[in-house]
């Protein structure tokens, strides 16, 4: 734990997650800070992922991970209450923003709609038909790289990307997406991976720890 308040904590996790996700804590939570619990050794709370970012290299699929090689995922989470958002039991992968700040101190949220168009642009994203060299790493649920390509961009714009791909991944897993050309690397979570018109695999990826470096060309 790298910084707590009474309404969030800063921490380092070992697996990729994403802005929107809800977490479960459990930790030595100083008495003073907490909204129940007081007489409990260990403060366990619901919490919602606001910002993730890979902070350390990862290890290539060729490699073998050690302590100091394994990647950490800088996460920022706001406290949102001794039970989860009533949807999430029956929907873990739903994503949550956050809404107001109760009385309780802790934050109240609400879930956040999917676009009807998971690889469309959304209204202030303008994807530009660019096809540039990049290299896709496909995370495990440990955190570990277990598949990796080089491949070019469809379109892409300062917030996702759509990518050549001969993988097969489900929607919801997390890459890593690098171009040494434009000495960029984007942890990205994968909206979709589907056959365009000419029946090659696309996967598309929105951006979760920066945007993608246009300028000069937007």
């Amino acid at each position: 734990m790298q910084d707590v308040t009474a309404f969030g904590a800063r921490f380092s996790l070992m697996h990729p997650t994403e802005p929107g996700r809800v977490l479960h804590l459990t930790l030595p939570m100083p008495r003073q800070l907490r909204s129940y619990d007081w007489s409990e050794d260990q403060y366990q709370v619901w919490t919602l992922v606001r910002h993730v970012h890979l902070v350390t290299p990862t290890p290539t699929i060729q490699s073998t991970p050690t302590p100091t090689t394994l990647p950490q995922f800088e996460i920022g989470v706001a406290f949102i209450g001794a039970r989860p958002p009533g949807q999430y039991e029956r929907d873990p992968s739903r994503r949550y923003q956050v809404a107001t700040l109760a009385e309780s101190g802790m934050w109240t949220v609400r879930e956040i709609a999917p676009p009807p168009n998971p690889k469309g642009p959304r209204a202030d994203d303008t994807r530009l038909t660019l096809m540039t060299e990049v290299v896709i790493e496909l995370f495990n649920e440990t955190g570990q790289i277990v598949a990796s390509e080089n491949t070019v961009s469809e379109n892409i714009s300062r917030r996702g990307a759509a990518v050549y791909t001969q993988m097969r991944v489900e929607r919801g897993r997390f890459v890593r997406l690098s171009s040494s050309r434009d000495k960029v690397s984007r942890l990205a979570a994968v909206r979709a991976c589907r056959p365009g018109p000419d029946g090659v695999y696309r996967m598309h990826l929105e951006f979760l720890d920066g945007t993608w470096p246009l300028d000069g060309i937007v």
